[in-house]
């Protein structure tokens, strides 16, 4: 018999079960609804931290335009178009 393979006995007490319920259907639709919250909780955040690093990463990349801009009006708008996208990170992120 192979690892995963199953015993008679295994077979019989999945197919038919203890006959016992273990929880009430409320009991279930009340664990699936909480745990249905934790994880849109999960991916909002996820997608939250998602567009900060998106953010940084196009900061980043005008100010590397900006530097290497002689001063001037396109220079002056890069690095306005830094700070405009700063702007919209938390403190703590910036």
């Amino acid at each position: 018999m192979s690892k995963y393979d199953l015993s008679d006995f295994q077979k019989a007490f999945l197919a038919k079960g203890t006959g016992n319920n273990l929880f009430t259907q409320q009991e279930f639709d009340e664990a699936l609804a909480v745990a249905k919250a934790e994880i849109m909780a999960i991916a909002i955040e996820t997608t939250k931290t998602a567009i900060l690093i998106e953010r940084e990463a196009c900061a980043e990349v005008v100010e590397r335009l900006a530097d290497e801009e002689e001063e001037g009006e396109v220079c002056t708008a890069l690095k306005n178009a830094v700070a405009a996208i700063k702007d919209r990170m938390p403190i703590a992120r910036q």
